[in-house]
């Protein structure tokens, strides 16, 4: 019954200190985002505005996440029954738009970046059954200044 009880314990703690700790990363996002609404990202080859360029250089931002261990056992449950993986799209999310923002930051005092690409691989197996242990996002655009 002990165990049972330090079991149901840790996995209600890694949920809790997990959902923090995702909620806070979220909020420096939102921050950090609002911080570079005036340069924006686009997969356009050629620039919004009709000014002439007068520099253009390659940017890129990367980020590697570990995936938690609570977020794995919820899909691990979820692959039995099927359906959508719900708990790693905040996962994606979260790195999708850090890696852009570290793009962002590599920009500098670039006016637009264009032709935005975004790459996802996995880097490492957790174990030999397969599972994914962690992934990259990896986003890269061409910065031109006006």
């Amino acid at each position: 019954m002990g165990d049972l009880l330090v079991l149901i314990g840790m996995i209600a703690m890694g949920y809790f200190v997990g959902s923090y700790l995702e909620r806070r990363h979220y909020a420096s996002i939102r921050e950090r985002e609002s911080a570079f609404v005036h340069l924006p990202a686009t997969t356009l080859k050629k620039p919004i505005h009709p000014e002439a360029v007068t520099e253009s250089y390659l940017v890129h931002g990367s980020v590697v996440i570990s995936l938690d261990y609570f977020k794995r056992m919820v899909a691990g449950f979820r692959n039995i029954f099927g359906g959508n993986l719900g708990t790693y799209e905040t996962l994606l999310d979260r790195a999708r738009r850090e890696a852009i923002l570290r793009m962002k930051v590599d920009a500098k005092d670039a006016n637009e970046i264009l032709n935005l690409r975004i790459e996802t691989s996995s880097i490492s197996k957790s174990d030999r059954k397969g599972k994914i242990g962690s992934i990259e996002v990896y986003a890269y655009g061409t910065a031109i200044k006006f």
